[in-house]
């Protein structure tokens, strides 16, 4: 992915719950993405990173790299969404990266491991979007 399409897509998650959860994107491509998120500000009430939190930079890293793989013209909306939990953070900055599973016609799916700073795994998801035309 050229940078201008990675600035405009970055442009595209101003001012929306990218913005709000603090999520910096640092790379996508039709095979994957990579973003940050602080864990500051996306805990639950016992100072631990919220899984939904998890779950929102999994779903955006997917995304992102099915928009990549869809293309001019088209969107990729998630369909289907699992997280598995496995260990808490409860400072720091944690990293997600999303691996292709699958990239179709129709559908596009991509695995997501967020790992904590000193790179242990909290989460582990799967993700699948579908490809449509815009209208």
């Amino acid at each position: 992915m050229t940078d201008t399409t990675l600035a405009a897509l970055q442009n595209m998650s101003k001012d929306n719950l990218i913005t709000r959860m603090g999520i910096e994107i640092l790379s996508i491509n039709p095979d994957g993405a990579v973003g940050t998120m602080p864990v500051e500000g996306n805990t639950q009430p016992y100072g631990l990173l919220h899984g939904g939190a998890s779950a929102v930079l999994a779903e955006t890293l997917g995304s992102l790299a099915a928009m990549s793989h869809a293309g001019e013209g088209k969107i990729a909306v998630g369909v289907d969404l699992n997280i598995t939990h496995h260990r808490s953070a409860k400072d720091g900055i944690v990293t997600g990266t999303a691996i292709v599973l699958h990239r179709g016609r129709t559908t596009a799916t991509y695995a997501i491991n967020i790992v904590d700073q000193d790179n242990h795994n909290l989460a582990t998801a799967r993700l699948t979007c579908v490809v449509k035309t815009l209208p």
